[in-house]
């Protein structure tokens, strides 16, 4: 069935080359659209016969699942591990195609990831989700990362939502009540990087950085979006108080308001451990954070969070972002990390398109063009699919890195899509 399901998508795949010659004729940039339909037209193009039918071309994997890691070309590594985020962002991007498009082949993905997300992620011991999983699906890192579990929340809660299939949610819930169990900080507020399996502190905290920050700013980044969804489908009391104190977080605790970046990692009582501006992230929060404030319905808090998003924005506009578009990683202390990645130009393109929703500037709507222009210019793989990871600064991609991973996904790039679908309607 699955085989006959991405047998029928490769003519659509066929014609979003087809339709590049007619959209992006010699790829030659374009200074602004007409109107933004224009652009909402070429993203959800990209994204419904490009990015999507990629990951259900290559990325299902015959054993169940799919592949931890897709070379450039589409070609499965199948031996490599499968990551719990990868897999929570697969089942979050084909629920929400479903619900936004209502395709039978985009639920049939949605329903493997979740099956196989279940049957496999979840600790049936300890509870919470693993880490990882090896290539035949057997338990590999058993860690508890607290951001690996705010995804899980996430793609299930989305399931539910999209489907009404009753057992995403029962096990969304129970997550959210393991990560307020072992995971909260009840003297400081918000949450603890890392655990072992059975809970207890790690060796080290965290999948990246230097493994002393007990809190992170990105892990507190999807705990909000996650707890965004869940409310959506679930709206819990308790569930509310969380959501209302994880905007706080971010605006007492997390946002600097003297530079208007975030602190990345953070001690226990939210000291800053590390001189990081990550321009990227600064741009997710920016919408991220309305959105949150949008789905509790209060008022005042929405206006605050509106006022923060745009001096994120305007921050990020002026030192992260170049003039040919694109915008910068990372920048820590005096070192500027100049190659391009994916994600910080999808989230770019939705922060600039809040902005300009928030304030009608239309400086914000030509931003998002802009950067979406040099998406299409440098981004987009025209001959195998999807997107590239990375854009060196002279603007040639490195055509070998994986076009999935433990990082690489469907999410960022597939969410700029449906984000312009809805907001641009």
């Amino acid at each position: 069935m699955l085989q006959t399901v991405y047998e029928n998508m490769k003519p659509r795949y066929i014609a979003f080359w087809l339709l590049c010659i007619c959209l992006f004729p010699g790829c030659k940039e374009q200074e602004k659209p007409m109107n933004t339909e224009v652009l909402k037209s070429e993203i959800v193009t990209d994204l419904t016969q490009n990015i999507l039918p990629f990951w259900m071309t290559y990325a299902p994997d015959p054993s169940g699942g799919f592949y931890g890691q897709l070379s450039y070309d589409g070609t499965p590594v199948p031996d490599a591990e499968k990551g719990g985020v990868l897999n929570a962002r697969i089942l979050w991007t084909f629920s929400v195609a479903y619900r936004l498009f209502g395709e039978e082949a985009y639920k049939t993905m949605a329903d493997r990831a979740q099956h196989y997300f279940l049957d496999h992620f979840i600790d049936p011991e300890y509870g919470g989700s693993y880490w990882s999983v090896q290539a035949d699906g057997t338990p590999a890192n058993v860690e508890k990362q607290t951001y690996g579990i705010a995804y899980a929340i996430y793609g299930l809660a989305e399931h539910y939502r999209a489907t009404g299939n009753q057992q995403s949610l029962d096990q969304a819930v129970e997550l959210f009540r393991t990560l307020e169990t072992y995971a909260y900080d009840p003297g400081y507020g918000g949450y603890i990087e890392s655990f072992t399996r059975d809970w207890q502190p790690p060796e080290r905290f965290g999948y990246d950085g230097k493994g002393i920050a007990p809190k992170t700013m990105n892990t507190h980044l999807h705990v909000l979006e996650a707890y965004s969804t869940l409310y959506r489908v679930w709206p819990d009391n308790h569930l509310k108080k969380q959501l209302r104190e994880m905007i706080h977080v971010f605006t007492d605790k997390i946002i600097d308001s003297d530079t208007w970046h975030e602190k990345l990692f953070l001690t226990r009582d939210w000291q800053n451990l590390e001189q990081i501006d990550s321009y990227g992230h600064d741009m997710e929060l920016s919408w991220l954070l309305t959105e949150a404030a949008e789905v509790l319905g209060e008022k005042e808090l929405l206006h605050e969070t509106e006022r923060i998003a745009i001096r994120l924005v305007d921050t990020q506009m002026k030192e992260g972002w170049n003039d040919d578009g694109s915008m910068l990683y990372e920048k820590e202390g005096d070192h500027i990390q100049k190659d391009r990645e994916w994600w910080p130009q999808a989230e770019s393109v939705v922060a600039f398109v809040n902005a300009w929703q928030i304030t009608g500037e239309e400086r914000y709507m030509d931003a998002a063009w802009k950067t979406w222009t040099w998406i299409r210019l440098h981004l987009i793989d025209y001959e195998y699919g999807e997107w590239y990871k990375t854009v060196r600064k002279d603007g040639t991609p490195v055509i070998r890195a994986p076009k999935a991973s433990m990082w690489k996904c469907p999410y960022h790039n597939s969410r700029m899509g449906f984000e312009i679908y809805t907001r641009i309607r």
